[in-house]
């Protein structure tokens, strides 16, 4: 057999550099005839608050036009574009927002193409093997050929997020927490190995006009680094995306279960590289965000010099939602440090993490945690915020109660966040916010 191509190429030019990266890889050789082509670009994040530059968070908009002429090209008449965000199921407005935002309605207009918020649509339960199952949606299940268009980062809990990990918008919330759950074995990167697994005929295209380090979201580090990976083998495609970004596919765990699960080698000896080489284009990105020695406090909350705090280092069991959540949280409690030693207080996240013995207040983070530990001994006073997710009010309620007096104000205009991290990149003219429409 063949190896796969993966083909990489350097951003030069709108449309032009897309076609030669899709030609190198033979990236839509098997498109069938009149197929129905559905798009998946990733749009981890979106608010109506600020103004938002998505700069290596969120796919851009020349890459998914780019996508749809080289379709329109080849006869495609049954384009989709698909995304299920991080946002309640019963928010509606924000993807529409979204979409108008970046243009896609534009694309209606012109190429006929239609947008959907997946929330909106059918989701299917999948059958994905040893008694595993996802519910994704019935629009991507049911095209002929998909466009997978993520963008070229890290991920503060999966090392990179790439093709396979894009896939993830495809399923349903309570699919979504599945994977983020307790088992030790059957954990997100075992799932996310899988999320490929029903797709129908893919190219995938690793969107690296930006690329961002400790992603997935706003409060990573961007670059403008001007590349471009493709393949129809998006096992393939992730490998070499995560050379790119400074990792051996073998110190991925989803792209170990991947392979795994399709009887390859987790590395690169039976894939071939077009174009440029890795290694001329390779830099690392970091992934993971520094705390202290012990996994208690973020680093730079350690070098402030917070005292009488445990706030543990996020683990795999933190589901997406809480997790946009969290990053707040952190900010409003080292805006709220004053120097005084706050009395020994811990914060457990996410699914799995147990109290310490001696700690004098324990905030249990969210739904899953409460129901966890409930009624566990070692809590001497148990302060829970039991939402999924946490609400605002009792966010700063939990924290108030437990002497740390967060700002209300930050919390509740959480979705303003973005605005402050994407400021870092103001009046620098190689982050382009034109990347982000369509004229």
């Amino acid at each position: 057999m063949s190896k796969p191509v993966v083909s990489i190429v350097r951003y030069e030019k709108p449309f032009e550099s897309l076609r030669r990266a899709v030609d190198l890889c033979g990236g839509l050789d098997h498109l069938p005839p009149r197929a129905r082509v559905f798009i998946k670009p990733n749009i981890v994040f979106w608010t109506r608050k600020v103004a938002f530059p998505k700069w290596g968070v969120i796919t851009t908009s020349r890459m998914v036009e780019d996508a749809v002429i080289l379709l329109k090209e080849r006869g495609v008449d049954h384009i989709t574009i698909g995304e299920g965000m991080v946002v309640l199921s019963s928010d509606k407005e924000t993807p529409a927002h979204a979409f108008e935002s970046l243009g896609y309605n534009e694309l209606n207009k012109r190429y006929g193409v239609r947008a959907i918020n997946v929330f909106e649509r059918e989701f299917r339960e999948v059958d994905l093997g040893n008694g595993d199952t996802l519910r994704f949606n019935a629009d991507i299940l049911d095209s002929d050929f998909v466009v997978d268009i993520p963008v070229l980062k890290t991920h503060a809990q999966t090392v990179v997020t790439l093709g396979i990990k894009n896939l993830k918008g495809m399923i349903d919330i309570n699919s979504r927490k599945k994977c983020h759950n307790a088992d030790p074995e059957k954990n997100l990167n075992y799932w996310v190995g899988r999320l490929a697994d029903p797709m129908p005929p893919m190219l995938t295209i690793l969107d690296g006009i930006y690329t961002t380090e400790r992603g997935p979201s706003f409060d990573g580090r961007v670059r403008r680094s001007n590349l471009l990976v493709a393949s129809a083998d998006v096992l393939s495609a992730d490998m070499v995306g995560a050379k790119i970004l400074g990792y051996e596919p073998r110190d991925v765990p989803y792209l170990v279960h991947a392979a795994k699960n399709r009887n390859r080698p987790c590395d690169l000896s039976n894939i071939e590289v077009a174009g440029e080489k890795i290694e001329d284009v390779a830099s690392l990105h970091k992934y993971t965000f520094p705390y202290d020695k012990d996994n208690t406090l973020p680093l730079p909350m350690e070098k402030m010099g917070i005292k009488g705090l445990s706030y543990r280092k996020y683990d795999l069991t933190l589901c997406t939602y809480c997790s946009a959540v969290n990053g707040v949280v952190l900010a409003a409690v080292a805006a709220a440090w004053k120097g005084t030693p706050w009395d020994d207080v811990e914060v457990l996240t996410g699914k799995a993490m147990e109290p310490t013995p001696g700690m004098k207040k324990t905030i249990l983070f969210g739904k899953c945690m409460y129901q966890r530990h409930k009624d566990n001994p070692v809590i001497r006073e148990m302060i829970a915020i039991k939402g999924c997710p946490p609400q605002p009010k009792s966010i700063v309620e939990a924290f108030h109660r437990a002497g740390i007096e967060i700002d209300p104000s930050i919390i509740e205009n959480a979705d303003a966040a973005p605005g402050f991290f994407m400021g870092r990149y103001d009046g620098k003219p190689e982050f382009d916010p034109a990347h982000f429409t369509v004229t």
